[in-house]
């Protein structure tokens, strides 16, 4: 699933070409990935919009409207965004047509992204809890998530309403990092592993960021191109590999019913 780097980098990848466009038209090939509102409705209000800028908020992707509507669009397990001329990949779910003769294309394999057309992002947005990569997320401010919260503490880097963006990847990734097992009770951990794990969360979210995202299965960037962030992985996908510190192989396990990568040893 695309989490907060590679939604970034969809963002910081397509701005440049799409900013100060107009939507001619958004051709829908999987009508279901529509979610909001009707169909009839949603092409009648998007033929001209002008596209003043892009925005993410935790794992979903904003184009900003003029006219101030926000198509809003989320990749959920397997969705990107891919730039092109007349050549649409074969998962291809919308097109949206530039005035450019440009076309961005949502390659969904999984049929699982979803697109909205909304005024207002609180009816969408405003569950999400704070940005792991902002200035409010202190290490005081996640400090009080974790008080009194007896969750695995995997669980709680995966709650959107709590923190928004972190995915299974980079949890497994600043976990791993900090030394803490993902089943660890998120209020049993020192001030110390606290302010260990919240500069491990910041870190391993601006790496990914920096090497544009990983490539782990069906994320691409718009220019087609793969990221490299797991490259660098440590523990993510690394099944039965040697832990890069102790070499005792690394396990998989489930918390909060998604697959956890993690070394015995490190992480005891």
């Amino acid at each position: 699933m695309p989490e907060l780097p590679e939604v970034e980098t969809i963002k910081n990848d397509l701005e440049p070409y799409v900013a100060g466009r107009s939507i001619i038209n958004v051709t829908l090939l999987w009508e279901r990935t529509l979610q909001h509102p009707a169909k009839e409705e949603f092409e009648r209000i998007i033929k001209g919009q002008k596209i003043s800028g892009m925005d993410r908020r935790g794992k979903y992707l904003i184009f900003n409207l003029e006219s101030g509507y926000k198509l809003v669009m989320h990749m959920r397990m397997s969705g990107s965004l891919m730039l092109g001329h007349n050549n649409p990949p074969p998962h291809t779910r919308a097109i949206v047509h530039l005035d450019n003769d440009t076309e961005i294309y949502f390659n969904d394999p999984r049929k699982f992204g979803k697109m909205q057309l909304v005024k207002d992002c609180d009816c969408l947005l405003g569950k999400l809890g704070i940005e792991p990569l902002s200035d409010e997320f202190t290490v005081e401010a996640f400090a009080g998530l974790l008080n009194n919260r007896k969750t695995a503490i995997k669980g709680i880097l995966l709650n959107q309403c709590l923190i928004a963006g972190i995915g299974n990847m980079y949890a497994d990734e600043a976990l791993f990092a900090s030394k803490i097992h993902p089943e660890r009770p998120a209020n049993s951990l020192s001030k110390e592993e606290i302010k260990t794990l919240h500069k491990a969360i910041r870190d391993v979210l601006k790496l990914g960021i920096r090497n544009k995202g990983a490539s782990v299965t069906n994320y691409f960037r718009p220019d087609g191109e793969t990221g490299s962030a797991h490259k660098q992985f440590k523990v993510a996908h690394c099944k039965d590999k040697p832990c890069p510190v102790c070499r005792t192989p690394l396990q998989r396990i489930r918390v909060h019913q998604r697959g956890t990568y993690f070394c015995p040893n490190c992480q005891k």
